[in-house]
């Protein structure tokens, strides 16, 4: 047999993609119910802040800056009390928090945008959004699961962020990531690309669905294939990964080998789904197909599975 296991490139394509920077040490087997409380006590501590799916941003001349001292924080009634670990890097303790101004009352250096512009706008360096992709996924986590699931008390934080205890009868409820395959299904010279009626004008992407309870990667991208499109898939090869804060999921990106050619789109999920030559989609990625078709930013996964099948001749 030939093993060839680490026969890979030394920066794998998960590295490329958008959230997926975070250089935090998380000390996950170090974390103690009162590690927040300490945390703040460092005079070292960042904090970044988020309310209702938007990053609080300080404005720092032409940029934007988005960590925050324990004093900034408390200035601007961030509710520390919610604060959650997400770690510590080379400059200290790194913790997220739910701001406690709404976007209308921010002060004029300060601006709450979405995630989504966050990383599309190319505000943050990798280091920060992978720390937003983070603290936003477990502060929603925190703020959808504040009653338990079995006797429907409330439940506390415990050990920085990452559980929850129920003050009633003592069930532990730990933070939740939601697997989504994103799939691009290819022939040799073609592939398979979907429009959804929320997309942007012009814009085609891959097809992507959540993965379902006992089922593996490889039978999702075959399902959601089929479901969404009618093209029947062969093999699956993964290629990359990206956690997506909307609002805690990794999307798991795949090949599929397609073995069908005749689409048959389901209308309630996309608005067309076509085939695209290997010719359509350089001309797609370089931004002039005739059409004005256009693919998802470059640091979005859809995008890094699109290129890499398209320059792989």
């Amino acid at each position: 047999m030939n093993f060839r296991l680490f026969d890979a490139p030394e920066r794998e394509p998960s590295h490329f993609v958008g959230f997926a920077g975070n250089r935090i040490d998380r000390q996950s087997e170090n974390r103690r119910d009162d590690c927040v409380t300490e945390a703040l006590k460092e005079p070292a501590a960042r904090i970044i802040l988020i309310r209702s799916g938007r990053m609080h941003l300080k404005q720092n001349g032409a940029g934007f800056e988005a960590w925050y001292s324990r004093a900034e924080a408390e200035a601007l009634w961030a509710k520390l009390e919610h604060a959650v670990l997400l770690g510590r890097d080379d400059a200290g303790p790194v913790l997220a928090a739910p701001a406690g101004v709404e976007a209308e009352g921010l002060p004029e250096t300060m601006k709450a945008l979405d995630f989504r512009s966050v990383y599309t706008q190319g505000l943050l360096d990798d280091g920060a959004l992978g720390a937003l992709a983070q603290g936003a996924a477990l502060l929603a986590w925190h703020q959808n699961h504040r009653f338990c699931g079995r006797c429907g008390s409330p439940t506390e934080i415990r050990i920085g962020g990452y559980k929850r205890a129920c003050t009633n009868c003592s069930a532990e409820h730990f933070p939740r990531t939601d697997p989504v395959a994103i799939m691009l299904a290819v022939k040799r010279e073609k592939c398979l690309l979907g429009r959804s009626p929320h997309f942007p004008p012009g814009m085609y992407s891959c097809l992507a669905g959540f993965i379902e309870p006992g089922e593996t990667i490889e039978a999702a991208v075959r399902r959601e294939t089929f479901e969404e499109a009618g093209i029947r898939v062969g093999r699956v090869v993964y290629h990359a990964s990206q956690p997506w804060p909307f609002p805690y999921s990794l999307m798991i990106g795949c090949f599929g080998e397609a073995v069908s050619d005749e689409i048959d789109a389901d209308r309630t999920e996309l608005e067309d789904c076509r085939w695209f030559s290997r010719e359509e989609t350089h001309r797609i990625i370089a931004g002039d197909h005739p059409e004005g078709i256009k693919v998802p930013p470059r640091m979005a996964i859809a995008h890094h599975l699109i290129r890499a099948w398209a320059e792989a001749e």
